[in-house]
């Protein structure tokens, strides 16, 4: 429902991420006065993009605990890698944050005027097997050969017939496929949109609903030359020129509520006075500043409960890239009969990161990222983290063959909560809205289109359609 609110009311975002910031943006088009506390003193959240050596190796690690990453590993140890200053002139990311669509999703629509200095590199995905690789994973021939099914399937697989296989295991829908590229490519895309491994866990419906994407554009992913920090600046800088505020180094520490009604919130023990409040921390973390008793248990558990999604990460510097035809490409893999949940693993590989214009890494070094999907608990667990990370290496090999000569050195972070919430059966994502008036969530725990920063970037925009 769309609130009546007037313009020029006072409205607090908590927290600088990619959908804080998004929220701040759309908000303050609308005539809100915006301001935004982030406990960081940088902007983010759990999609950083940092200069690592500018901090320090001490700091580089505080930074990475307090979004629930670790650094088991890396080549050589992290200690030499500061001290000789290997990672001098290197832009890093805190996690894996590739944007589905690229720019026209962060830098185009509502955010054209904000992110048209913004550049951005597109790829399609390709695969890795262990025979090679295929770039892309769909051919024009494969197309063409497929929309009458995926026709079929959307023809069949109305909205309200969806809704009803919400609840149904991709597992058990993939039983009527018979064993083809379309079969293959839900098994893997499946895993993708939830960022999850188990099959059994994954929803059909939110898997049908993103077939499209693997049909359309030349662009599926988008990373920003300069890092994702550069998207980060460009909406700090559009919300302070717009009579906005955001205040670094300060965390919210209560959200005020009084008669079923978001009063304000509580900073350096003041009470701040608001129309608005909206919390874009992970929804789990929410009664930490915000009594629970001023809702149900029902809704407590919901937020309580909530499974992320972790995921083993690494950033491989080289001095050469022997095939410079991998430049600006995506690739999946599948690891097949590991033990993990799920029974296999889901991963991509990176190289639009090391393009030379993305500016990431110095002159004539290049920097590959990738991941690999894992759950929080296997994202603690170092002997599960060391089987992944013999996984990322191997199939860094076959895509390189000399891939150890060229390394510079590698950086594996582990993390907890690469994703606030998996897309998986199992979780309830909750709505914008809560059942405080003038209370609401964003982020990418929040049920919204598309994961990641997409998502996180979709609950603004409802955000700002309900108000």
């Amino acid at each position: 429902m769309k609130k009546n609110y007037s313009k020029q009311q006072n409205v607090c975002i908590i927290g600088a991420g990619f959908s804080g910031l998004a929220a701040g943006v759309l908000l303050s088009k609308k005539g809100y006065r915006v301001t935004i506390f982030e406990r960081e003193k940088i902007l983010g959240g759990r999609a950083l993009s940092l200069i690592p050596s500018s901090l320090g190796l001490s700091d580089y690690l505080d930074l990475l605990s307090r979004f629930k990453i670790s650094v088991p590993f890396s080549v050589p140890d992290l200690e030499t890698i500061f001290e000789k200053k290997m990672i001098d002139d290197y832009k890093l990311d805190s996690g894996f944050h590739l944007i589905g669509g690229g720019r026209k999703y962060v830098a185009d629509g509502d955010f054209a005027d904000i992110g048209s200095n913004l550049g951005f590199l597109g790829s399609r995905t390709g695969f890795v097997t262990d025979e090679g690789y295929r770039y892309h994973f769909f051919s024009k021939l494969d197309k063409i050969k497929l929309l009458p099914r995926v026709f079929q399937l959307f023809f069949y697989y109305r909205e309200s017939r969806l809704k009803k296989l919400d609840l149904v295991p991709i597992a058990i829908s993939l039983k009527q496929f018979k064993n083809d590229k379309l079969k293959h490519a839900l098994e893997l895309f499946s895993r993708g949109i939830s960022t999850f491994n188990d099959l059994s866990m994954i929803s059909t419906g939110e898997t049908i609903r993103s077939l499209p994407k693997l049909l359309r554009g030349t662009h599926s992913l988008g990373y920003p030359i300069g890092g994702l920090k550069n998207i980060s600046n460009a909406y700090a800088d559009f919300i302070i020129g717009n009579q906005g505020t955001i205040i670094y180094g300060t965390a919210v520490e209560e959200i005020v509520v009084e008669n079923n009604r978001a009063q304000g919130v509580v900073v350096d023990g003041l009470f701040k006075n608001f129309d608005i409040v909206i919390s874009s921390m992970p929804v789990q973390n929410l009664f930490s500043i915000v009594d629970e008793s001023c809702f149900s248990s029902k809704y407590v558990n919901q937020l309580k409960n909530l499974i992320s999604s972790g995921g083993l990460c690494a950033y491989y510097s080289l001095k050469k890239i022997s095939n410079p035809d991998l430049l600006g490409k995506t690739f999946m893999f599948l690891q097949e009969n590991l033990d993990v949940q799920g029974g296999a693993a889901f991963g991509l590989i990176d190289f639009k990161t090391a393009c030379p214009v993305t500016g990431l890494a110095p002159k004539d070094n290049y920097l590959v990222q990738a991941y690999v999907i894992c759950t929080p608990d296997e994202a603690k667990n170092i002997t599960v983290v060391k089987k992944l990370r013999n996984v990322l290496d191997s199939w860094m090999r076959k895509l390189i063959v000399d891939f150890d000569e060229q390394l510079n050195w590698a950086i594996y972070p582990a993390a907890q909560q690469l994703e606030g919430v998996a897309k998986i059966i199992t979780n309830e994502k909750p709505t914008v809205e809560t059942p405080i008036d003038n209370l609401y969530l964003i982020g990418d725990c929040i049920k919204a289109p598309d994961f990641g920063v997409n998502c996180a970037v979709s609950s603004a925009r409802i955000l700002a359609d309900i108000l």
